[in-house]
């Protein structure tokens, strides 16, 4: 019953900006941490960001002043805010989330993937 569902991936050009969101639905009480990895063809899927329930972020350094990751937890909702964009941010980005279902149980969920692709 509980899915992760992203959208916003695309075609841009270098520099351009793009902006992903995932969206959890289903019966959850809260969210945890959530992130965002992506996978380029040929290469093992990475961490991209990362936002933990109070609000803190990582970010892997070849993003760092680039991308912005934020959540609204009352949509269930992460953000993945890209700027200056490089051929090399070229992959699927996938959500990731850990989340509260009840008191006590926690599951991670991993979303079906979007597509970025950055010309030069």
């Amino acid at each position: 019953q509980v899915q992760l569902v992203e959208s916003g991936g695309g075609l841009v050009q270098a520099g351009g900006s793009l902006r992903l969101s995932c969206a959890a639905s289903g019966r959850i009480f809260s969210i945890n941490t959530m992130g965002w990895y992506r996978q380029a063809p040929g290469k093992q899927r990475e961490l991209v960001a990362v936002i933990t329930s109070g609000g803190s972020t990582n970010y892997a350094d070849s993003v760092k002043g680039r991308f912005g990751i934020s959540r609204d937890n009352a949509k269930n909702t992460v953000y993945l805010q890209m700027n200056s964009l490089r051929p090399e941010d070229t992959a699927v980005y996938y959500c990731n989330a850990d989340l509260l279902l009840a008191w006590g149980i926690r599951n991670n969920y991993w979303g079906q993937g979007t597509q970025v692709t950055v010309s030069s």
